[in-house]
Parts: C-alpha cells; sequence; structure tokens
C-alpha cells in the first residue's frame, strides 16, 4: 500500500548498533557542503535525552553540549550511527551529530556526504540551492 505523501519527501531510517532509533526526512541542506540535517522521529525511545547521552557515555563519544537540567545535549560523530535510505542503501557521510532536548526535539546533521551521492539522493536540495543563484 502506497501512502499520499509526495514523492519528494524521502524517509530515512536511523539505526544505532543495528537498531532501528528513528527516521528522519533531511528537510534541510548546505548542497555545496554535502551537509543534509533533519528532525529526528524517535522510535521506542521516551527519553532522547537520557538514551544518547548514555550511548556517549558508554562509547567515549564527546558531547559538544550537555545541559542536564534542561535535557539538552549535542553529541560528536557518533561511529555506530547509520542512515539508511528506502532501499535499505547507507547514506555515509565523513561525520554525523545528534543534538536537541527532550522537550523539543532531535536533529540529525550528516556531514561530508560526497558528490554524486549526494547529488542522486538528494536531488530537491541540489535544484534549491542552484535555483538560487538564477535571475528571476
Amino acid at each position: 500500500a502506497r501512502d499520499n505523501k509526495p514523492m519528494t519527501t524521502k524517509q530515512y531510517k536511523l539505526f544505532l548498533d543495528d537498531k532501528l532509533i528513528g527516521t528522519t526526512e533531511f528537510e534541510k541542506a548546505d548542497a555545496p557542503m554535502g551537509t543534509v540535517f533533519g528532525q529526528i522521529n524517535l522510535i521506542n525511545i521516551t527519553s532522547g535525552y537520557d538514551y544518547f547521552k548514555n550511548h556517549c557515555l558508554e562509547n567515549n563519544i564527546e558531547l559538544t553540549a550537555d545541559y542536564t537540567e534542561d535535557k539538552l545535549i549535542a553529541t560528536q560523530t557518533i561511529k555506530n550511527l547509520k542512515v539508511l535510505n528506502a532501499n535499505g542503501i547507507e547514506i555515509k557521510g565523513l561525520g554525523n551529530q545528534i543534538s536537541g532536548m527532550d522537550s523539543d526535539n532531535f536533529e540529525i546533521t550528516l556531514v561530508g556526504v560526497s558528490y554524486p551521492l549526494f547529488e542522486e539522493e538528494f536531488p530537491n536540495h541540489v535544484k534549491a540551492y542552484n535555483e538560487h543563484f538564477t535571475d528571476k
């Protein structure tokens, strides 16, 4: 059964240690830098703050920010985090970052996705960037 979402909206699955933890649509990008950003829809995780903090502490992953009272966190690259497209193909970059807070939402940043993969996977972001420079 197909849902009625427009074809431009692709959903990516996020796996941590081979466990599905959420999805994202990578709705924002910095096309020339090969970077995409997206809100994470967490799956079966009550507190993203606790989940990501515990994972980082257990795996010696540096935190860029950690505000316990606000349950706000930002991580450095999480090596065991995988991003898969709808066809199950991993979208690899040079690094990633998870940031957010329990009372709001969490976002993933995937940096350094190389071309031509970036262009093939995110043609809408490349098109939007290129249209920014065309005369109106």
